[in-house]
């Protein structure tokens, strides 16, 4: 059975399909209201949390802690710079068959995966000096 969704719910997930990217629940609060879609920023917070609980959005914490939500399309994998904060998107996946094995064995189900390295991206090792 398809869980009920309140309508502060959908107009977050409507926001977030015509976004196609990352963005912070400050950021989703003032897109809403300006597109004339005014909810205050504790329901932003409560209905992202209920979407994220039902699979459908997932949550990706930068090292400056600010929390990026999006639609839950693939599992995102980055090589996130310590220095400048600069993250770069990495397509392979070496977790698939694993998570695969996990749902199965653990009778586990999983909405989505992150793997994230992190390390100094190429221009922060040439600007270290030792």
């Amino acid at each position: 059975m398809k869980p009920i969704r309140t309508r502060s719910q959908e107009r977050i997930l409507n926001l977030l399909k015509s976004l196609k990217k990352s963005i912070s629940a400050q950021s989703i609060y003032v897109e809403l209201r300006n597109r004339n879609q005014d909810m205050g920023l504790a329901t932003v917070y409560r209905s992202l949390e209920a979407l994220k609980l039902e699979g459908l959005v997932q949550v990706r914490t930068l090292i400056n802690g600010e929390a990026l939500y999006s639609l839950v399309h693939q599992d995102k994998h980055h090589l996130t710079c310590l220095q400048c904060g600069r993250s770069i998107p990495i397509q392979q996946c070496p977790v698939h068959q694993l998570e695969k094995e996990l749902e199965t064995n653990q009778n586990f189900k999983i909405f989505y995966h992150t793997l994230e390295f992190f390390g100094l991206c190429q221009k922060c090792q040439a600007e270290q000096t030792y």
